[in-house]
């Protein structure tokens, strides 16, 4: 199967450019199924954020997926998400997510937090090597991307990979309207 690409970016095989992917993210990929057709681009890790990649490297928007980390407490007990959503829409934090969380409030976790907790830098977090205990909720948009461009974490990379491939992430819930 032919490595995915977009436009405008250049892409080798992931595996092939560990220095390019966060440590955590790299051992994930390397024994993962879809290990095969993941591609990994190299960017100015000044344009990580998704509206400046968008920008500089002419991405689409709906081929871009991002990856927010949400906490909430129930009973003493914190309950960690990630949430995969298209860029063009933004996850439903305090109405979808809650109430799958089943918490009270449900908040962005802290941005030293997500970064020690991963091993990801901030911007570059991505659903692939994240701690197996945290969920995996997926906006069932996203396995429709025929290219998805997602965080590596790091700043200065991207990964490219087929959408459905992020529906095999172990322990990922597919979850309609996810995101508004």
């Amino acid at each position: 199967m032919a490595l995915p690409e977009l436009p405008g970016l250049t892409s080798m095989p992931a595996l092939q450019r560990p220095d390019l992917l966060a440590d955590v993210v790299a051992a994930a990929v390397s024994t993962w199924p879809w290990r095969d057709q993941v591609a990994v681009v190299a960017i100015d890790e000044t344009l990580a954020d998704t509206a400046a990649l968008v920008a500089a490297y002419g991405v689409a928007l709906e081929a871009s997926a991002n990856c927010v980390v949400v906490a909430g407490r129930r009973d003493g007990a914190e309950r960690i998400a990630a949430c995969v959503v298209r860029a063009d829409t933004r996850a439903d934090v305090n109405g979808r997510v809650r109430r799958l969380l089943d918490v009270r409030k449900a908040s962005f976790l802290p941005q030293d937090r997500a970064v020690a907790e991963t091993g990801m830098a901030f911007g570059g977090i991505t659903p692939l090597g994240l701690p197996p205990a945290w969920r995996v909720l997926l906006d069932a948009r996203v396995p429709a991307i025929d290219v998805a461009i997602i965080g590596s974490g790091v700043r200065r990379s991207k990964l490219l990979l087929p959408g459905a491939a992020l529906a095999d992430i172990p322990g990922a819930q597919i979850v309609d309207r996810l995101a508004g």
